[in-house]
């Protein structure tokens, strides 16, 4: 989940203020953009100003986190003496990696020290999975970071490695090229990019059709569907289940147990979105630049006293998503610290984040916002937790040694949960049932 420039996309506008007020975005990568310029969409991309302040609420104050090495010395989100413990972590001048799993919270804090896990990291962990660092493991949930001390001895040490690696690598011409790190959407939001995806494929694409069971015989499938004509039987050789864990447990109990089991046991906790708009003058005079609310938007670690893990400037990001003089906030509340979301109404979510937000961003005597949408997902984001990786490697191991070989498991608990890695894990599941497929043909 992305809350700012990583929360993960959700969809919450009501229909007919989709136009006005728009919808998500997401991080930008290589391979986004190559389905984007497959899809006829290169000239509908927005992206956002890499230069945009991301904010983390600490001590009662919204405080910018440092977008380049210029700005370290003279942020105050964190002490000096914080900031020395980081960069000589950074170098390598810290405890050597234990023999265990690391969880994200012990990765950090042994790596850089206790500030960068409190104000930086932990919040972060909330915004992409809303979830518990102590929890999360680093190898599985942050696996690109895991791997710079790994390979270069150091953070520092394996981000030159990293660098020197990707210089050497060749960027498609025809693909966009963003002026930074940025986050990335479509014109009239990221409902274009499924939309151009569907059009494109035509009626190979069925829409209301549920998928109760499936069932194997002499090396080939029979999947069977309900739809609003009846069943439907649809036979192949090859299969790729995309759909949350626990939906592929019970649809592959009755195929391997095993597999079903490992599963079963990854975790997906609640959030909601709360989608809410401010006249402009609600804002904090503190919190504008040169009159305006600017930036991705921000986090709010577990420790300051607020409910909500974050909020996206959506209006700030991208433009018409917010009628002139008015301010579109989209907000995250719940995780895996605070999954008694669920007991509460929509109002009631509407409330807790609208008082979160006036102890921070919005005046306190503010008129009560629009309430656009809120989304409620029982089971929203899974938590990629210590041993994550076993288990899925146990899925794995299950189907291919009874014998399932063209049933591939793909989606958010594979790839990852940001919308750039699973496009990454699409190309890789296709390559995968390419290759199958082609091996087939010469048994």
């Amino acid at each position: 989940m992305n809350c700012f420039s990583y929360y993960r996309s959700m969809n919450v506008q009501l229909p007919e203020l989709r136009e006005v007020f728009g919808s998500r975005e997401v991080r930008w990568n290589e391979q986004d953009d190559c389905v984007m310029v497959d899809c006829g969409l290169k000239d509908d991309l927005v992206l956002g100003d890499p230069s945009a302040p991301r904010l983390v609420l600490w001590g009662g104050k919204l405080r910018p986190v440092p977008s380049k090495p210029t700005d370290l010395p003279f942020f105050d989100l964190m002490s000096f003496p914080g900031k020395l413990r980081a960069g000589f972590g950074a170098i390598g001048i810290r405890p050597p990696p234990p023999g265990h799993e690391e969880s994200i919270e012990e990765f950090v804090r042994r790596n850089l020290g206790d500030e960068v896990f409190e104000r930086l990291m932990e919040p972060f962990c909330s915004g992409v999975y809303a979830g518990d660092p102590s929890k999360l493991s680093m190898k599985a949930a942050f696996g690109k970071v895991w791997k710079l001390e790994q390979n270069g001895g150091s953070i520092i040490g394996g981000t030159i490695k990293a660098i020197q690696e990707q210089n050497r690598g060749h960027r498609d011409p025809h693909l966009p090229k963003p002026k930074g790190q940025t986050v990335g959407s479509f014109r009239k939001g990221l409902a274009m990019l499924p939309n151009a995806i569907s059009a494109r494929l035509g009626s190979k694409v069925k829409l209301s059709w549920k998928l109760s069971s499936i069932k194997m015989d002499g090396g080939r499938y029979t999947l069977i569907y309900e739809t609003a004509e009846g069943l439907v039987f649809v036979q192949t050789r090859s299969i790729v289940m995309t759909v949350p864990s626990h939906v592929a447990s019970s649809l592959l109990c009755s195929l391997s147990t095993a597999a079903a089991d490992a599963l079963s046991r990854f975790h997906y906790p609640p959030v909601a979105a709360v989608s809410i708009s401010y006249p402009k003058e609600a804002i904090r005079k503190e919190c504008l630049i040169d009159g305006e609310l600017k930036g991705f938007g921000q986090l709010h670690p577990r420790s300051q006293g607020v409910e909500t893990l974050g909020t996206i400037y959506s209006s700030s990001l991208f433009p018409n998503r917010a009628p002139h003089g008015r301010v579109l906030l989209l907000n995250f509340i719940g995780g895996a610290t605070n999954p008694g979301i669920l007991s509460k109404s929509e109002n009631e979510l509407v409330e807790t984040v609208n008082r979160d937000l006036r102890k921070m961003l919005i005046k306190p005597n503010a008129e009560d916002p629009l309430v656009l949408g809120v989304r409620v997902w029982p089971q929203a984001i899974p938590q990629f937790l210590i041993g994550h990786l076993d288990h899925l490697e146990a899925a794995k191991d299950a189907l291919r040694d009874g014998g399932f070989q063209g049933l591939f498991l793909g989606g958010n608990y594979v790839s990852g949960v940001a919308l750039g890695r699973c496009v990454e894990g699409a190309y890789e599941s296709a390559e995968e049932v390419s290759k199958f497929l082609s091996e087939y043909m010469y048994k």
